[in-house]
């Protein structure tokens, strides 16, 4: 089984790229988008060439403004959405799928904010959404994708020091808050097989980035301890365009 997630920056823009040709080359079996930008109607317009998948959809109450979905070619034992915690599910940013030997979670973790004014909101979405996650562990192994808004570690940006504490995405608080999930038995499965490779999942759109390779690897699958053994292979797809994120890929079987 092949799981692809994807930061698409709005679906009705990607939709106009190269995104249906950019799937079909990736193959996936199931596909985690987040930041759809677009109200489940408008989602499932969006996405309605690509029949061949079952679709779920999670949108902010805040019209073009965050979103998940997941498009799957198995349908799931079970669909839910959003953590169960009023002030954390407004924004369309949990999905959880269930299939008979794994939890999948797709998840848009929030942004801390330019001026780092959401950092404290963050710390708690954060402990919230690992209790969360472990809750589910309780019942059978967990993969949960997406986009986390944390550089972990110094190899996961390009710029470590000058961002260090200032930018929204790698303070302390969020790198204690992906500290913590890996703790408690969470294996960053991209570190796991690549444990010393540089390679980012965002750029920013200033300042020629990309064509830079000025990244942040702030796009993760993490799997539970149990279930590492059957994960074949961790991938960033970083020659896929269309947005300020690319695909990342997870091979299970």
């Amino acid at each position: 089984m092949k799981i692809v997630s994807w930061n698409i920056n709005g679906v009705r823009s990607i939709v106009k790229k190269d995104f249906f040709e950019s799937i079909k080359k990736l193959g996936p079996d199931i596909v985690c988008l987040q930041e759809t930008k677009a109200q489940d109607k408008q989602v499932e317009e969006a996405l309605l060439p690509m029949g061949n998948y079952y679709k779920y959809y999670n949108s902010a109450e805040k019209k073009g403004y965050s979103g998940t979905t997941i498009l799957s070619k198995t349908e799931p034992l079970s669909v839910s959405n959003d953590m169960g915690i009023l002030e954390h599910d407004a924004e369309g940013r949990i999905q959880c799928v269930t299939y008979r030997d794994f939890y999948l979670v797709n998840v848009y973790v929030p942004n801390s904010g330019q001026k780092l004014d959401r950092l404290e909101y963050r710390k708690k979405w954060d402990e919230d959404f690992l209790t969360y996650l472990k809750d589910l562990e309780k019942i059978k192994p967990v993969i949960v994708c997406g986009d986390f808004n944390v550089a972990h570690q110094p190899i996961d940006l390009k710029n470590d020091k000058s961002n260090y504490n200032k930018t929204a995405g790698y303070t302390q608080i969020e790198i204690d808050g992906m500290d913590n999930f890996i703790k408690k038995g969470f294996i960053d499965t991209f570190r796991y097989f690549n444990p010393t490779q540089i390679a980012y999942s965002y750029w920013s759109y200033r300042f020629k980035s990309r064509e830079r390779n000025t990244g942040w690897r702030i796009d993760y699958f993490l799997v539970s301890e149990s279930i590492i053994k059957n994960v074949k292979n961790a991938t960033i797809y970083s020659d896929v365009m269309g947005s300020d994120h690319c695909p990342i890929g997870l091979e299970i079987e």
